[in-house]
């Protein structure tokens, strides 16, 4: 049997309470492993594991209430390991590594930054910031609106200022929030996000993290900025004793 893995934490961590139920349907009963001064909150594999939202959650509510106890290294879903043996086998074999980012992550959350821009208040700013622009604009306006090449022009001319909007405001983010952060980690390049930027911070520093986001928000309104956490730190743990079990099709 599979073995699906949720964390990984020090063995002195508080026991979690009896018969707690994690992924699969009928859910599977948690358990713990235990190898040098580690423990690793797993649970028999379900097969067919996939993505949908009943197991999600199961994962989550698994991180939650161990995390409520202690420091744990959060897997991400769909982590699992052939058996108990070779998650007690990586666990003993990794041992100096997992107790140091125990140490780093202790009393840490995570918060991922998301930006993207509102297109006519970035148009606005670009234009505002730029008097070549403004000057084209106005001569191709009293020119009764320009030629096909002027107008192709032009529209190189705006993509390029937006283009480096993109940079400076993506730089911007990072320069506001990375100093409230402890580490920060930069997230896979998506369609359509500036930024995708992950920070660890202090759980006691927590409010002025989102404070401090809220500021730069209302001080950038030509920006998007979508912030979600407190979260466990995935993006501060590298890989564990199991690998995501493939790709999986959301309910």
């Amino acid at each position: 049997m599979s073995t699906y893995v949720y964390g990984i934490s020090a063995s002195s961590h508080p026991a979690l309470p009896e018969g707690m139920a994690g992924v699969g349907d009928p859910p599977v009963t948690v358990r713990v492993l235990k190898e040098q001064g580690l423990a690793a909150v797993v649970s028999d594999a379900p097969e067919g594991l996939r993505p949908k939202r009943r197991d999600l959650l199961a994962h989550q509510n698994v991180l939650a209430e161990a995390g409520a106890a202690g420091c744990v290294l959060p897997m991400r879903f769909g982590s699992v390991a052939p058996d108990d043996d070779s998650v007690t086998g990586v666990l003993a074999e990794r041992a100096g590594h997992y107790e140091e980012r125990l140490r780093a992550l202790d009393n840490k959350v995570e918060y991922n930054v998301k930006a993207i821009h509102v297109e006519n208040a970035v148009l606005h700013t670009v234009m505002a910031g730029s008097p070549e622009l403004r000057a084209f604009v106005e001569a191709n306006r009293q020119a009764g609106g320009g030629s096909y090449e002027q107008k192709i022009q032009l529209g190189e001319m705006v993509a390029a200022a937006v283009k480096a909007q993109e940079a400076e405001d993506a730089a911007a983010v990072r320069q506001a929030l990375e100093p409230l952060a402890a580490a920060v980690g930069v997230g896979p390049e998506s369609t359509g996000w500036l930024t995708n930027v992950s920070f660890l911070v202090d759980r006691d520093a927590a409010a002025g993290f989102t404070e401090a986001a809220d500021e730069f928000r209302k001080a950038h309104p030509h920006l998007d900025l979508r912030l979600n956490g407190p979260l466990p730190p995935y993006s501060f743990v590298e890989p564990g004793p199991a690998e995501p079990a493939g790709t999986a099709d959301e309910e």
